[in-house]
């Protein structure tokens, strides 16, 4: 079995490219994996790293207003599948599979003018350009939210297939009361976890300081752990420290979860942006949350993910526009006010989830490659 995976520029295109090939190295020792991104993306860390090697085609995104960098960008998607036929014939997939990033568009349709079986991932709600550009020539659309099938349309309601997102296979394993136990947080009535991304936010630290002022620091038996991200820990821990948070044992702040599946396992509520990966891992975790969108991220992406999520009640939307002093203070101690509240939320927001997308994305790999 050969597998070529291409997708590029963010974690969130990468990460679920790399939990499939591990479910398929799981299953076929011998298969041989290899990726295709572009020269600047994140995958020229994490694709090494994970011991695969990584092809390069020259292609750009667009710009959302005109320019002359989209004159470029648009004869690069013309040119780049040519680059992307001779990363095919070089290393002969036996299928090819895109997790988003506008580096999917030349490869996968190269794989498929050559008559490779072809698939693409869309972790997003509403599905973006280089998925719906694709979907006339892929074999099969993996989708993460089901109202995903409602955007494409019905005219590819044959190929899509809802599996959820690939994740690490540690997300969801542990219960509440063995993490809680595992991280010695089995003294306190409820946990609480926020989080800005892995550089962090400026809004989500904000929110954070708030919380430790209006709600943690008068309730010692709610443990309270926030990551602050690289480029905001310093400061950070100075206020930190210059308020006198370091004193209170219910309160950490650290610059990056590093053991996330476990913190969110342990956690009562997640306060966090709503990216495609932070949305699935709350999902298959079944935990409820306060999502607070970037509001700069393209096609608004993050807004309309948090929006499914809200709609089927296991998390509680607020735009960073609307956000007011004291609001996700207020929220979450109405939420905590009410036992069993936020254990609902999160068993609300487990039903999105399928069982296991890495095991039903292989199912469909075996199958398309047995044709």
């Amino acid at each position: 079995m050969r597998i070529l995976f291409s997708g590029g520029g963010t974690g969130g295109h990468i990460n679920p490219a790399l939990s499939i090939a591990e479910r398929v190295k799981q299953n076929i020792p011998d298969a041989v994996i290899a990726f295709a991104g572009t020269k600047r993306g994140l995958e020229n860390t994490l694709v090494p790293r994970a011991g695969y090697p990584l092809y390069h085609v020259n292609v750009r995104g667009f710009e959302r207003k005109l320019s002359l960098k989209n004159i470029r960008s648009a004869w690069l998607a013309l040119v780049s599948p040519i680059r992307a036929a001779g990363i095919i014939r070089e290393f002969r997939p036996d299928i090819v599979i895109g997790t988003g990033g506008y580096v999917c568009w030349p490869v996968l349709v190269a794989a498929s003018r050559a008559g490779i079986p072809t698939a693409v991932h869309e972790a997003n709600a509403v599905p973006g350009l280089t998925v719906r550009k694709l979907a006339p020539h892929v074999d099969r659309i993996f989708i993460n939210f089901a109202v995903t099938a409602e955007q494409l349309g019905q005219e590819y309601s044959s190929k899509i297939m809802h599996v959820g997102c690939p994740l690490s296979g540690e997300v969801g394993k542990k219960s509440r009361s063995e993490a809680v136990k595992l991280l010695g947080y089995d003294k306190y009535r409820k946990c609480l976890l926020s989080f800005g991304g892995s550089l962090g936010a400026g809004t989500m630290n904000e929110i954070a300081f708030e919380l430790m002022d209006r709600y943690v620091s008068n309730h010692p038996d709610v443990h309270y752990i926030h990551a602050t991200g690289a480029d905001y820990y310093e400061s950070c821990m100075e206020k930190f420290q210059s308020m006198g948070y370091d004193r209170y044992r219910n309160i950490e702040l650290v610059k990056y979860i590093y053991d996330m599946p476990l913190q969110l396992s342990a956690a009562d509520l997640v306060i966090c942006r709503s990216g495609a990966i932070t949305c699935s891992e709350l999902t298959k975790a079944g935990r409820g949350a306060l999502l607070i969108p970037s509001p700069n991220v393209t096609d608004n992406q993050q807004y309309k993910n948090a929006l499914v999520l809200e709609q089927s009640g296991g998390a509680v939307l607020t735009e960073e526009k609307d956000l007011e002093p004291g609001l996700i203070a207020d929220q979450v101690e109405k939420i905590f006010s009410v036992p069993g509240f936020s254990g609902q939320m999160g068993q609300n927001l487990a039903k999105l989830s399928p069982e296991d997308a890495n095991g039903l994305i292989f199912e469909e790999i075996m199958k398309l490659t047995s044709r």
